[in-house]
């Protein structure tokens, strides 16, 4: 025996239920996965439960671990497990008198919904159908036995489901048949003799006719399915580990299809789709499970009012069942109250007889979650806490945009980068400025760019959405889009923009300038025309939640914003202050680039200092309003930080533009600008380099911060917190030299105005070296904000605009888990920032730690920095409540375990 399978020869692999007992509980999610642990509750809750036993998720393990075998002690339990299942039922396993069938379904600790393989009526061979004929009917028996090898050829045996489509469509045709349901039992004996031929052509051997070989089949199916193309795909889209593995649920058949005193159906306790609590279902008479799945025929509601809200005219099951409708709602009262959550139940009537055939906890809307958490803990089911974990963060997102309505139909072009939420409707722009003339017209805009850049902000914020070809989630499009609320799909591959001729091309499709496009910023798709919106609403429940996550969480939330809207944006949504105010965005405005651009063109600091003159009321100006929306929150405001060529114009058209206004020749901008140019300016002459080299820069934006600060505290009696931030510090000599600058603006403007005020001054922890010397840089900075794209870009030596070319690649290849871009890389950047934040305390024990990357509204981020005990963090203004949430159940989660 190899060393593998030594490992496993002690293990209990199986687990029995039924029968009013079990050996589990829902407490063995993990082992018994989320069907088998809620079956074996249910039974030991005294509910009908169909007797069967579960294969533990171990097994799975072992299956992989073994290359593809059992351990050698799993038969013999298996076979003791399928004796006591006879014992139970009264039947026997292939008796060809009283056959025992059973369905073989897959069950891991997260519900995979339709990823994973089942197979029903297992146990039928010749002589088990001809004694279910005389037991239940010949019709039912070879109706039952066409399903299996049906069902079993196709998940077991590898033939393709349409193969036996196929053969009964024929048939079908040639004895002028239209429905299933028209079919005889000789009919269906026929059928199954052509399946069985068509099984042998295929393999090249018979259908198998043991039921043990059958049942080891669909076993070493379901386990085999656990690492098919679909489930791998869903756990890599909703985060479930593939070393979970899934167990094996047998279990014994009962059957809807026996007749009008039978049926099958599904069952919410309360509306997924909204969280109302109405009993919500449907149902099937004389049917199997696969039917109301298949679609062939229409279920009708389970209860009257379901019915009278859908103007369904079928009998709801309230009616044409109603002794077995009141024992389901007690059944579906009695585990919402055990479970203290909104479930999701499969059950079955066989010949008048209620069996529950599953139960766990609901898939929902946001929406429905929100209501169901807030209502239960309103009824004393859960706490308020309990209420605020029920709501995962990410689900915040349907409910802070507008939406696409579910029923909306979609004429999708291209799919892309899904990288800000939401979704919004207008007409193609591929020019900024013009996106900006039609918004002021009143017309919805979409902005379609290859790319965007700092100059595109105008016409960004004037766009209902943004798309662009390149880029990835971290680009500058998504970025601001996401501080602005706006959708945006980014590195839509395949999209050709020609902005000169006014069309983007996708898959032979032309879509031209003024011709109407809807993007959905949640899925990254970009449909051709209006599509149905659905607006949100963030009264009642939704403010009740957030203010007991509000009480639950220790970790502040800011926001990024610089404008007044985005700030006004941010309060609304909780922001406890500014985290970030970039500098830079204000310099683009219409009436302040041509100074910006006089003053990056002077050859000395008397003609700089004459452009900065004229500049410095503005910039008062846009803090004044800042200052005055905050109130007493503080404001993190970034002094300049990108490089100065993104501020002088590119085309030659623009160049020409520009050199008269200035009153200098094109060619002194272009020597000027070819002096400016870098070959990586994003690791040039940027951030505080730019204090250092040009320290009039920072004088004037260190005045206009206080002299606002003052003017609001005067206006409003109010006191604004500014607190200046240095970026892109790598010595604390830089920061030395750069705080002494703002310190002595600080007081030159204290003095002349008679008032004093509280600042801090610290810097921006972006570059290695600054994390690793956090220790001396905490001499001289009050704070650290750990700006987490740049210290990303710096760590892992990625660009962020171009990453998205191939992190798919390395996502898909394990090497990253998640794009280190929008969830922080943990081991790396992660180990820099805690480094840096215990240096930094060391150094001074009162210091304010935050992050301001795009990671500050990254729900998984979040507990990061909660676990590293930073004070805040800080995101864009419609990712605020998402940080509060994801920050309280950080707490929680703490306090729990």
């Amino acid at each position: 025996m190899g060393e593998a399978a030594l490992k496993h020869a002690e293990e209990t692999w199986v687990y029995a239920f039924g029968g009013g007992t079990a050996d589990g509980d829902a407490s063995m999610k993990n082992l018994l996965g989320g069907k088998g642990a809620n079956l074996a509750e249910m039974a030991k809750l005294g509910l009908p439960v169909p007797p069967g036993f579960t294969i533990s998720t171990a097994v799975c393990t072992a299956y992989y671990e073994l290359e593809r075998e059992y351990p050698a002690t799993l038969a013999p339990q298996v076979d003791q497990a399928l004796a006591d299942l006879e014992k139970k039922s009264g039947k026997g396993f292939g008796d060809p008198e009283n056959p025992l069938l059973v369905s073989v379904r897959s069950g891991a600790r997260a519900s995979m919904p339709g990823m994973m393989d089942t197979v029903l009526n297992l146990g039928l061979n010749e002589a088990a159908a001809a004694g279910l004929a005389k037991k239940a009917g010949e019709r039912f028996a070879y109706d039952s036995y066409r399903r299996f090898i049906q069902m079993y050829s196709n998940v077991v045996l590898g033939i393709s489901h349409d193969e036996f489509e196929h053969l009964l469509d024929e048939y079908k045709d040639r004895q002028g048949i239209d429905l299933d349901t028209d079919m005889s039992a000789d009919d269906w004996k026929k059928i199954i003799v052509l399946y069985k031929e068509a099984v042998e052509k295929e393999l090249g051997k018979p259908f198998p006719e043991d039921p043990k070989e059958q049942l080891w089949g669909a076993i070493s199916a379901v386990f085999g399915s656990w690492m098919n193309d679909r489930a791998i795909t869903y756990r890599k889209l909703n985060d479930i580990p593939a070393e979970w593995g899934t167990a094996v649920n047998v279990q014994a058949m009962v059957f809807g299809n026996l007749g009008e005193t039978s049926a099958t159906g599904v069952a919410f306790t309360r509306d997924p789709s909204n969280g109302d609590p109405i009993f919500y279902g449907e149902y099937l008479i004389n049917a199997q499970g696969e039917d109301v799945v298949a679609g062939i025929r229409t279920p009708a509601p389970i209860s009257r009012e379901r019915a009278d809200t859908l103007g369904s005219e079928d009998a709801p099951l309230e009616e044409a069942m109603p002794e077995v409708y009141a024992q389901l709602r007690d059944v579906a009262n009695t585990l919402e109250r055990h479970y203290k959550d909104m479930q999701d139940l499969e059950f079955t009537v066989e010949d008048g007889h209620l069996y529950m055939l599953q139960t766990r906890s609901g898939k929902r809307t946001a929406a429905a979650a929100l209501k169901i958490a807030v209502d239960m803990a309103r009824e004393g089911l859960i706490t308020e806490n309990e209420a605020v974990l029920r709501l995962m963060p990410a689900q915040l997102d349907q409910l802070l945009h507008p939406t696409i309505s579910e029923d909306a139909t979609r004429d999708v072009l291209v799919v892309g980068l899904p990288a800000s939420p939401g979704a919004a409707v207008g007409k193609v722009v591929f020019d900024s400025d013009e996106a900006f003339q039609w918004a002021e017209k009143g017309e919805d805009v979409i902005l379609v760019r290859v790319e965007t850049s700092p100059e595109d902000i105008k016409g960004m914020h004037a766009a209902r959405g943004i798309v662009t070809a390149r880029g990835g989630m971290t680009s500058h499009a998504a970025v601001v889009a996401r501080g602005m609320g706006r959708p945006c799909v980014c590195g839509a591959g395949g999209l050709q923009v020609d902005g000169k001729a006014g069309v983007f091309r996708v898959m032979g499709r032309e879509v031209k300038k003024g011709d109407v496009i809807t993007v959905d910023g949640a899925t990254g798709q970009v449909m051709l025309g209006a599509v149905d919106m659905v607006q949100p609403d963030l009264s009642g429940d939704f403010g009740t939640l957030m203010a007991w996550a509000d009480a639950a969480r220790r970790l502040k939330v800011r926001a990024n914003a610089e404008t007044p809207l985005d700030t006004q944006t941010a309060v609304e949504f909780g922001a406890e202050g500014i985290g970030l105010c970039r500098t830079e965005h204000m310099f683009f405005d219409e009436e302040r680039i041509p100074e910006v651009r006089a003053m990056i063109l002077s050859n000395d600091v008397a003609g700089r200092r004459a452009s900065l003159d004229k500049l410095l009321p503005m910039q008062r100006g846009d803090f004044e309003e800042i200052f005055r929306i905050l109130e007493d929150r503080p404001a993190t405001i970034r002094l300049l930080d990108p490089p100065l060529h993104e501020f002088l114009p590119h085309t030659d058209e623009d160049m020409e533009d520009v050199a008269k206004a200035s009153g200098v020749s094109v060619e002194e901008l272009k020597r000027r600008a070819s002096d400016l140019h870098e070959s990586n300016p994003m690791l040039g002459h940027r951030g505080c380099r730019l204090g250092i080299t040009y320290p009039e820069i920072y004088e004037m934006q260190a005045r206009a911060i206080f002299e606002a600060a003052v003017n609001i505290a005067n206006e409003t009696g109010r006191k604004p917190v500014p607190e200046v931030m240095i970026p892109l510090v790598a010595t604390h000599r830089e920061l030395q030299i750069l705080k002494d600058v703002v310190d002595t603006q600080a007081k030159a403007v204290f003095a002349e105005t008679g008032v004093t005020l509280d600042y801090l001054v610290g810097t921006m922890i972006e570059l290695p070296r600054a994390a690793l010397r956090a220790g001396d840089i905490a001499q001289s900075a009050a704070f650290f904000s750990f700006g987490t794209n740049d210290l990303t870009q710096t760590t892992l030596g990625i660009s962020r605009d171009d990453a998205g070319r191939f992190l798919k690649v390395y996502e898909d290849k394990g090497i990253y888990e998640k794009d280190p871009f929008v969830t922080l890389d943990q081991e790396g950047v992660g180990e820099l920032v805690k480094t840096a934040a215990e240096r930094g305390r060391n150094t001074r024990p009162g210091i304010k730690l935050g992050i301001c990357g795009e990671h500050g509204g990254d729900p998984a981020s979040v507990a990061f920095c909660h676990r590293t005990g930073l004070d805040y963090v800080s995101c864009s203004p419609y990712r605020v409540p998402i940080a509060r949430l994801a920050a309280a159940h950080a707490a929680l989660s703490e306090s729990d375990s």
